[in-house]
């Protein structure tokens, strides 16, 4: 069983466009609503793959019953924790070529008792937990230190944490040792400071993260691939994609894949690009489901090509 826990989850809309441009009226050719937030996807794609995941939130007002509705109609076990904010409402433009605009809400901003009854969930929650997954952005009212209470506390509690989130909450989680992260490129550049160019530099911010106490650091470098460094060494993984449709919740479908397949070694970056490589050819926040993988597509090396330079290099 995948715990997740979204401190700030979100009701999603994509509205898929022939084009967008400012100022005009734009007649949308597709539209979805999914439940939201980083946690979110992940149980989402865990349940997809027809493994039992239960997801911790906080829920409020009618987007957040709405949020529930859905991840129930999906099979996921939800955890709510009630909140006297409303959850927040996400919206999310596709263009044909890939482009995605985004426009994210705050979310509500969490009481100080609301807080400690979702940390107190997550540990009522956890019992039987391979793998808790800790992912997005704090919202108001949470310290930068939430997330490494949280890991702690799992720790304590015998948990297996993975960790997706940025900023000064990803640096102060960094201390109680995570099991994994997951940051993406620009993530990673923020986390140690300087621009990323090419592979090389990917791998040695992700060794300068295992420094400051991470036990793995899963990169993902968008079209490049993905990176694995922990105790083993690096590994990269790539697979080639048809067309983007869409890269929302792609990183967090590879989170599951990668939670799937034991969250340790090779294989288990393998997994992770297979799932991140399907879910971008699948429309807005869509996750794929087993028949969309294509694994023998993925390539896993050792020998890891430091000197590529990155088709989109962080700042």
């Amino acid at each position: 069983m995948i715990l997740t826990v979204t401190p700030n989850p979100s009701l999603d809309r994509t509205y898929e466009v022939p084009s967008l441009d400012r100022g005009e009226v734009v007649r949308a050719t597709g539209e979805r609503m999914d439940p939201g937030g980083k946690g979110v996807n992940v149980s989402r794609a865990v349940a997809a793959a027809g493994v039992r995941t239960v997801a911790v939130l906080p829920l409020g007002g009618a987007p957040g019953a709405l949020v529930a509705q859905l991840l129930d109609e999906q099979g996921i076990e939800v955890a709510p924790v009630p909140v006297t904010g409303q959850t927040r409402s996400n919206i999310a433009v596709a263009e044909p070529d890939g482009t995605l605009t985004k426009i994210n809400a705050p979310g509500p901003e969490l009481a100080e008792r609301e807080q400690e009854s979702l940390l107190a969930t997550v540990g009522e929650r956890s019992a039987g937990a391979d793998w808790i997954a800790c992912c997005g952005s704090l919202p108001r009212g949470l310290e930068p230190s939430w997330y490494a209470e949280l890991v702690a506390r799992a720790h304590a509690a015998g948990a297996r944490i993975a960790l997706d989130t940025s900023g000064p909450a990803l640096l102060a989680a960094l201390a109680e040792r995570p099991d994994v992260v997951k940051p993406n490129a620009e993530e990673l550049a923020e986390a140690v400071g300087r621009p990323l160019a090419t592979v090389g530099d990917a791998v040695k911010a992700a060794e300068e993260l295992r420094e400051l106490g991470a036990r793995a650091v899963l990169a993902s470098l968008g079209a490049d691939g993905q990176l694995l460094v922990d105790d083993a060494g690096a590994h990269f993984a790539s697979a080639p994609v048809d067309a983007v449709r869409s890269n929302v919740g792609a990183g967090d479908s590879s989170l599951a894949g990668f939670l799937i397949a034991g969250g340790t070694g090779p294989a288990a970056l393998a997994s992770a690009v297979a799932h991140g490589a399907a879910a971008v050819q699948l429309p807005g926040s869509v996750m794929p489901s087993p028949s969309d993988l294509v694994p023998d597509a993925v390539t896993v090396t050792a020998d890891v090509p430091l000197d590529r330079v990155l088709t989109e290099p962080a700042a």
